[in-house]
C-alpha cells in the first residue's frame, strides 16, 4: 500500500471511530461510512470540499460532526470546515440566504427537511435546511443515507417530514439490568454507574435513533418499579436526557400507578383522591426540575398484575387524566397502554381491550394518547389488526409494535419485521372509505395532533446492539416506517442492506430476498393459517401447543387453537366469542364467513374441519403440513443464499449469521415436527403421502425443558 493509501485508511478509521480489530463486529450498525468504490468516492470528493455550519446550537454541531464523519469515511478524505467552492451548508430557515431561496418549508413542521443542490451565497452548494435544528439533523442523516445507497450529490433533491409526532422506543429494561424479552445482553443503561459515568455508547445510541427519526425513548420497563421515580433514579434519567437532547430525543418514564403508596406513604392510589393527585403533581414537578424537556409517562395499568385505577373501581380514563393533569403544565403527555390482560373477560382474551376502552372514547384528556398493540393478543408472528383502530375516533391512538422478537425466535431466528409493520399499517378498517390503520395512527382521519408509534426495543449491551446483524434491521425499519408508513418493507430492506453491508446489487439483491420472506417463513413453521400463541409458556421459547394445565385458561396454548378430532381454530363468530363484532360491520361480515376470511387468518376467526378444502385444492390438514414444510424450506434457502455471500461479507458478521441460520433451521424443524406430532395425536390423521415423519415421538417433544431461556425474568 502506498503512503497515500495508508493515510486514507488512517483518516477513515479516525473519522469513523473504528479500528481494524473491531471494524466489522456490527457496532457501527447502518452508519458504517466505509469508503465507496473509487469512481463514487472521487465524485463525492469533487462535490464536497467543506462543511459549512450556520448556527451554533448543540444540535447543529452534532449534525455537522455527523456529516463530516460520514463524508470523510465514504470518500476516504477528511473534510474541511467553513466556506469553500463546494460546501455542504447546514442552516435553518431563519438564515438570510436560505430565506432568499423561498423554499417550501412552511408545510414541513418542526422536524421536516429539504436537502438539495442549489446556489447559496453565490456558490454552488448542497443545502440541508429545515425550520429547526432538529430538522437539519434529520436532513443530514438523509443526505448520508442517500450517498450510502448510491446517490450522487450532483443531483440531490430530498424533501420529507414525519407522519406522526411521537416516534418512541419502549425499553423493557429493569433497574437490575435485566431486559424483559431482551435477547441482546443486559440493559444498555448502566444504572449503577449513572449519573457519573456517561458511556460513549449512549451517544452512539442517540446517533442511531436520530438517523432513523426516532425522537423519544422510555427508559424503563412497563412493569415498572416505583424506585424509578426516586430522586436517585431521576438523576440517572437526567444524565441520559442530557446526552440525548442534542439528537432531538426526549426521555420518558414508565410510571407505577401505586407509587404514591410505595414512595409517598399514602394509603391509596385512587386517581380521584386529592392527596394522590397532589403527590403526582409534586413528583412531576420534581422530574421537570431535573429534566426540563421530560416527555411524560408511559403507563401499564391493571394488566398482568400491575396496579391501576380499576383497583379502585375507577376507569382507565380516570387514571390517565389524573396523570395528564400533572404533566400538562410542563407540556408533557401520558401514553396509556390498552394492553389489559386480567381475568375479567373469560370467553375471549382478544376482546378485553376493546371491551374496556371503546366506552371511554372521548373521555381522555387532550394530552393523553392510548397506546394499542398491533394485534388484540400479544405480538404474535401474525395477528389481524387490533379492532380498536378506527373504533375510537375521538381519542388519539398510538400503535405499539414489538421490535424484539419474543414470539419470533428470539435473537437467533432471522425474521425481518418490515412486512409485519407494513401489513398492519396498510390494513383497512372499513369504518370509512379508504381508512387504514396508518391513517388512524397519523391522525389524518379525525385530525388528531397528538399522534405516535411505539416500538418495544430489541437493544442491549451486546456489541452488535440487537443480538445479531439482521435484528438491527428491525430497529431500522421501525424508525423509518414510523417516520413514513408508506415507505414499504422492501425499499427499507434495500436501504438497510446497502448501508449495513455494501451498496452493490450483488449483495443488496440476495440480502433483500432473504429478508422479505423471512417473517412469513416464521409464521409458516410456527403459526400457520392464523394459529396463535402455541409457544411454550413463560419464556415463549419453542413449541408447546399441548400445554393445558395452567391455572387460567388463557395461559394455555390449547385455549387459542381449540384443536379436537373434528377440527381446529378459535371460533370468534357469533357462534363463538363473537369477537368479529368488534370490527366495522362490513369487515365483521367478511370475517364471519370462512369463505371470505383471508386464509392466512382463518384459524384466528374460525374453528374449521381438518378436511376443509382450501384455495390450493388441498384439505386444511395437508395445507398446514405444506406450510410447516415451506417455512423450514425457506430457512434452508436463506442458508444457501448466505453461503453465496461469504466472499462479500466480512468474516465476523458472516460467521455469526451463518451460525444463527443453522440454529434457525434446526429449530424450525423442531417446531414443525413437534407441532405435527401433536396435531396428529388430536386429529388421528396420517401425514400426506411423501411427507417426512417427525424425528421423535410426541413424548420426547413434551419432555423438552428450558428453565433458563433468555428474556424471561425469573
Amino acid at each position: 500500500m502506498t503512503l497515500f493509501g495508508k493515510l486514507v485508511v488512517a483518516i477513515t478509521m479516525i473519522v469513523t471511530g473504528t479500528t481494524a480489530a473491531q471494524a466489522e463486529d456490527g457496532y457501527d450498525l447502518w452508519m458504517r461510512y466505509r469508503p465507496l468504490a473509487a469512481t463514487q468516492a472521487g465524485a463525492l470528493n469533487r462535490s464536497v470540499q467543506s462543511i459549512e455550519r450556520r448556527g451554533d446550537t448543540l444540535t447543529l454541531r452534532v449534525a455537522a460532526d455527523e456529516v463530516r464523519r460520514g463524508i470523510a469515511g465514504l470518500s476516504g478524505h477528511a473534510v474541511a470546515d467553513g466556506a469553500s467552492a463546494h460546501p455542504i451548508v447546514l442552516a435553518t430557515a431563519t438564515d438570510r440566504d436560505v430565506a432568499a431561496l423561498r423554499l417550501p418549508l412552511t408545510t414541513l413542521g418542526d422536524e421536516g427537511y429539504i436537502v438539495r443542490t442549489t446556489t447559496i451565497g453565490g456558490k454552488r452548494a448542497t443545502l440541508v435546511t429545515a425550520n429547526t435544528d432538529r430538522g437539519v439533523l434529520y436532513g443530514s442523516f438523509a443526505l448520508l443515507r442517500y450517498v450510502q445507497t448510491g446517490g450522487s450529490l450532483d443531483r440531490i433533491d430530498l424533501t420529507s417530514a414525519p407522519s406522526v409526532k411521537l416516534r418512541v422506543l419502549n425499553h423493557w429494561d429493569n433497574l437490575d439490568g435485566v431486559v424483559e424479552r431482551g435477547y441482546a445482553g443486559v440493559s444498555l443503561w448502566d444504572w449503577w454507574t449513572l449519573p457519573n459515568l456517561r458511556d460513549p455508547r449512549y451517544t452512539d445510541y442517540a446517533r442511531a435513533n436520530a438517523s432513523i427519526g426516532i425522537n423519544g425513548t422510555v427508559l424503563n420497563n412497563v412493569n415498572a418499579k416505583a424506585e424509578s421515580l426516586t430522586p436517585r433514579y431521576i438523576a440517572k434519567a437526567a444524565a441520559l436526557a442530557d446526552v440525548f437532547r442534542p439528537y432531538g430525543i426526549k426521555v420518558y418514564l414508565s410510571a407505577r400507578f401505586s407509587a404514591p403508596i410505595e414512595l409517598g406513604g399514602l394509603k391509596t392510589a385512587d386517581p380521584l383522591d386529592p392527596q394522590v393527585a397532589a403527590w403526582w403533581r409534586a413528583k412531576t414537578d420534581e422530574i421537570y426540575r431535573a429534566i426540563p424537556d421530560f416527555g411524560g409517562f408511559l403507563v401499564k395499568a391493571n394488566s398482568e398484575g400491575q396496579p391501576g385505577p380499576r383497583d379502585y373501581h375507577r376507569s382507565h380514563a380516570d387514571g390517565a387524566n389524573m396523570l395528564a393533569a400533572a404533566v400538562a403544565p410542563h407540556g408533557g403527555i401520558v401514553m396509556w397502554r390498552a394492553f389489559v390482560y386480567a381475568e375479567t373477560d373469560p370467553d375471549d382474551r382478544a376482546k378485553q381491550a376493546y371491551t374496556e376502552f371503546k366506552p371511554l372514547d372521548g373521555k381522555f384528556a387532550a394530552n393523553v394518547i392510548v397506546q394499542v398493540k398491533n394485534g388484540a393478543i400479544d405480538f404474535q408472528p401474525r395477528e389481524p389488526f387490533h379492532p380498536l383502530f378506527g373504533a375510537m375516533p375521538k381519542t388519539p391512538l398510538m400503535i405499539e409494535f414489538q421490535i424484539t422478537k419474543e414470539y419470533l425466535g428470539f435473537a437467533t431466528h432471522l425474521a425481518y419485521l418490515g412486512p409485519l409493520f407494513a401489513e398492519t399499517l396498510a390494513s383497512e378498517t372499513m369504518r370509512s372509505p379508504g381508512e387504514t390503520v396508518a391513517k388512524v395512527v397519523d391522525g389524518s382521519v379525525e385530525g388528531h395532533k397528538l399522534t405516535g408509534m411505539a416500538g418495544v426495543a430489541n437493544i442491549g449491551r451486546d456489541r452488535d446492539w440487537a443480538g445479531s446483524t439482521f435484528n438491527q434491521a428491525n430497529w431500522y425499519a421501525f424508525g423509518r416506517m414510523a417516520w413514513d408508513p408508506t415507505l414499504g418493507a422492501a425499499p427499507v430492506a434495500r436501504e438497510w442492506a446497502a448501508m449495513t453491508f455494501a451498496p452493490s446489487p450483488a449483495v443488496v439483491d440476495p440480502v433483500t430476498r432473504m429478508m422479505m420472506g423471512s417473517r412469513e417463513a416464521v409464521v409458516d413453521y410456527m403459526t400457520p393459517l392464523g394459529l396463535a400463541h402455541v409457544m411454550a409458556t413463560g419464556h415463549h421459547y419453542g413449541p408447546g401447543p399441548w400445554i393445558a394445565d395452567l391455572k387460567r385458561p388463557e395461559w394455555n396454548p390449547v385455549y387459542y387453537h381449540r384443536a379436537d378430532r373434528a377440527g381446529i381454530g378459535f371460533d370468534r363468530t357469533k357462534t363463538g366469542s363473537n369477537a368479529v363484532a368488534q370490527y366495522a360491520p362490513d369487515l365483521a361480515r367478511r370475517l364471519a364467513d370462512p369463505a371470505t376470511t383471508p386464509e392466512r387468518e382463518l384459524l384466528w376467526f374460525h374453528h374449521v374441519p381438518w378436511d376443509r378444502r382450501m384455495a390450493s385444492g388441498r384439505i386444511l390438514w395437508a395445507e398446514m403440513v405444506h406450510d410447516y414444510d415451506a417455512g423450514v424450506g425457506y430457512v434452508g434457502d436463506m442458508r444457501r443464499q448466505w453461503d453465496g455471500l461469504k466472499t462479500q461479507i466480512d468474516a465476523g458478521r458472516w460467521d455469526k449469521t451463518a451460525t444463527y441460520l443453522a440454529i434457525q433451521e434446526r429449530e424450525a424443524r423442531w417446531w414443525r415436527d413437534a407441532s405435527l406430532s401433536y396435531w396428529m395425536s388430536v386429529n388421528r390423521l396420517p401425514l400426506p403421502v411423501g411427507t417426512r415423519a417427525p424425528e421423535h415421538d410426541l413424548a420426547w417433544y413434551k419432555a423438552q425443558n428450558f428453565p433458563y431461556a433468555p428474556g424471561n425474568p425469573q
